[in-house]
């Protein structure tokens, strides 16, 4: 079987029935019962080992306000939120691991180890070809600027020659560059991007002057600004600077045969209004959309789409 982390927890299962069958008088460690399903056709339509081990594995890392992970390793934020949710409605554990930036979840989820990892991450045809993704919102990108900085950042056309700290292959990497190329039109040399590998090394570069600024998406920037008052301001880039709208998604191995439950799950929650609760709870109404979006970068280059993907 592919998963591992699901083959030593069904051996765990098998050892405890095995040994309670042979009389053993030791207490056996409890095994956790999966979330009663309140859509049973979607349980039912989950592969069988997913069912069998009653979890999905995600993998997980810190990612401000999509995810927070405390010192005790315990997660908190917008994907915690939405995968509590998804438990419900799938009738299945989310258990998230954490990984050390998108490229670590990438591999992981190819290897086995993850089933599947909430972002944020772009979706793309690239990405596409390895995996289905469901995505459940959009995003802008911002620069968050430490206050006090004598960079003289206060448009995002400032960060024209500016060094900028970035997460490596993210949303945002790609943005930057999109800015680049309009300083260059206009004259001005292009930003330096400084590769990190999560929002939180991207702060503390900005914060210790190896970057004029962190580049990041307006939700982060949102949070970053709001818990860390007078600490940082921030700048958003424009349409003219390059910035287009982004697709924000959930990525699971094709092979995994999830792809089309999840786009189901992720529905029941647009459906009975638990999306627009939880995006409200976090003030991000402005980069939602009104249904979820199945391999959205098929859909668009196709000229297909239909609803929020159409002319993206």
């Amino acid at each position: 079987m592919r998963h591992s982390v699901r083959v030593r927890r069904l051996a765990a299962v098998a050892f405890a029935v095995a040994v309670a069958g042979c009389g053993y008088s030791e207490p056996l460690p409890a095994v956790p019962a999966a979330p009663t399903a309140a859509a049973p056709l979607l349980h039912a339509a989950l592969p069988k080992e997913v069912q069998d081990a009653g979890v999905l594995v995600f993998a997980a890392d810190s990612h401000p306000p999509y995810r927070t992970i405390g010192p005790d390793g315990a997660i908190t934020g917008i994907d915690k939120d939405i995968q509590d949710a998804l438990s419900r409605v799938l009738g299945v554990r989310i258990e998230m691991e954490q990984v050390d930036g998108l490229p670590a979840a990438l591999d992981g989820m190819l290897a086995g180890r993850f089933d599947a990892f909430n972002g944020p991450v772009k979706a793309t045809e690239e990405r596409e070809r390895q995996f289905d993704s469901i995505t459940w919102m959009t995003t802008h990108t911002s620069y968050v600027v430490p206050s006090g900085s004598s960079a003289g950042i206060a448009q995002a056309d400032d960060l024209c020659g500016k060094r900028v700290a970035v997460v490596a292959g993210s949303v945002v990497e790609s943005q930057l560059g999109r800015l680049s190329a309009f300083c260059q039109r206009g004259g001005s040399a292009s930003a330096t991007a400084v590769l990190l590998g999560d929002t939180q090394a991207t702060l503390e570069a900005a914060r210790s002057g190896r970057a004029d600024a962190a580049g990041m998406t307006q939700a982060a920037a949102i949070e970053v600004a709001t818990t860390q008052e007078g600490a940082f301001s921030y700048v958003t880039q424009t349409r003219e600077q390059g910035a287009a709208t982004d697709f924000l998604a959930m990525l699971v191995p094709k092979d995994e045969g999830l792809g089309p439950v999840m786009l189901k799950a992720f529905q029941q929650l647009f459906d009975d209004g638990t999306y627009a609760d939880i995006i409200a709870r976090y003030d991000l109404g402005d980069v939602t959309l009104p249904a979820p979006v199945f391999n959205v970068s098929s859909v668009t280059s196709s000229g297909a789409a239909q609803g929020p993907a159409q002319g993206r």
